[in-house]
């Protein structure tokens, strides 16, 4: 696992001692996600909620209702730049 490719990615400085401190990090998580591949769950019901520390079930099911929205004004107001009643982002392409 390339850390540097990886703060690369995510926009993000890293120093030579974070990259000695992270490299190692990654390769365990890596590592665990390779052992739960190897799992099989073909016999395991998907769910919805878990359990409570009780050990009863939750149901995380709920109605959906519809809600107000929270508006342009108010969504703009917090955006670093806006320009027109948008968000104004950097180009990317």
């Amino acid at each position: 696992m390339d850390v540097r490719k990886v703060a690369k990615l995510a926009h993000l400085e890293i120093s030579e001692e974070e990259v000695d401190l992270y490299t190692p990090q990654m390769a365990e998580i890596v590592n665990y996600i390779e052992q739960l591949n190897e799992l099989d769950t073909d016999l395991v019901e998907p769910m919805l909620g878990g359990l409570t520390r009780e050990g009863a079930v939750t149901e995380s099911m709920r109605e959906d209702i519809p809600a107000g929205s929270l508006g342009q004004t108010a969504a703009l107001s917090e955006a670093p730049s806006a320009v027109s009643g948008h968000f104004q982002v950097p180009k990317v392409l």
